[in-house]
C-alpha cells in the first residue's frame, strides 16, 4: 500500500505522481498544503514539504521524501515496461542532468517568481502579484523555453529517443506554468509538439483534472489538441 502526500499544483509533487503512474505503481493521494502542513504530516515527513511517499509492507513502513528520490525509486521498480531512464550510462546521466536542471535552475529562475507571485501569494493571502517580479520570471521563462526547444530540435524527447525522468520533471513544471496561462504556445511549435505527446499519456491525464479553488486554468489547459 502506497500513499503519496502531495499538493496538486506543486511541480515536485506532479513529477512524483507521473513517475509512479508511468511505472504502473498503485498509490493513493493525500493533499498537503506546502505552507501550512498539518502536524500528522510533519510527524511522517522530516522535510515537512510534499511530495512524500509512504509505503507500508509486511516488513514495515518506508518513507521516501523529495521528488528526485521518489522518481528514482519508481525508475528502479522491477519490470522493463516504460523504463524511465535510458539504457546507457551516458544517456542516463543526460536524463538526470536535465531533471536536475528543472529541480534547481527552473525552480529558482521561474517558479520563484511566477508561482510565488501568482499562486502562493494569492492562496496564502499575502497580497496581489508584483508586476516587476513577474516580468523577471517571464524573461527567465523565455530562456528556458528556448533551451528546451533547442534540445528537441535533434531529439524525440528531452534527453534522447525515449521518454525519461527528464520529460517528467519538465512536464510537471511546465504544466504548472501553463495552468497559470504563462505560455503562448503558438510561439513554441517544437515545444508544443513535445507537450502534446506528454499530455496525451495516461499518466498525465489526472494532473489535467486538478483544480485550485479561486484559480481557473485557461481553456486550452486540458485540450490534447490545443
Amino acid at each position: 500500500m502506497r500513499t503519496l502526500y502531495h499538493w496538486p499544483l506543486d511541480p515536485e509533487s506532479r513529477q512524483a505522481r507521473l513517475a509512479l503512474a508511468e511505472k504502473k505503481l498503485k498509490f493513493k493521494l493525500v493533499s498537503v498544503t506546502p505552507w501550512a502542513p498539518e502536524d500528522t504530516f510533519l510527524r511522517l515527513c522530516t522535510e515537512g514539504t510534499p511530495p512524500c511517499l509512504i509505503e507500508d509492507t509486511e516488513m514495515g513502513q518506508t518513507v521516501i521524501s523529495s521528488a528526485r528520490a521518489i522518481c528514482e525509486y519508481a525508475a528502479d521498480a522491477e519490470g522493463s515496461r516504460n523504463p524511465l531512464l535510458p539504457s546507457t550510462p551516458k544517456d542516463r546521466a543526460e536524463a538526470r542532468r536535465i531533471a536536475h536542471w528543472f529541480d534547481v535552475k527552473f525552480t529558482s529562475d521561474v517558479n520563484a517568481y511566477i508561482l510565488t507571485e501568482k499562486l502562493e501569494k494569492t492562496l496564502s493571502g499575502n497580497g496581489a502579484p508584483d508586476t516587476a517580479t513577474l516580468r523577471v520570471g517571464r524573461e527567465h521563462l523565455k530562456f528556458h523555453l528556448e533551451y528546451m526547444s533547442w534540445l528537441l530540435e535533434e531529439r524525440d524527447w528531452l534527453a534522447g529517443h525515449i521518454l525519461s525522468l527528464a520529460d517528467l520533471a519538465a512536464g510537471a513544471h511546465i504544466s504548472c506554468i501553463d495552468y497559470l496561462d504563462e505560455i503562448s504556445w503558438n510561439k513554441w511549435p517544437t515545444l508544443k509538439d513535445w507537450y502534446q505527446k506528454l499530455k496525451s499519456r495516461p499518466s498525465f491525464q489526472p494532473l489535467l483534472q486538478d483544480r485550485i479553488p479561486g484559480l481557473r486554468p485557461p481553456r486550452h489547459y486540458t485540450d490534447l489538441d490545443f
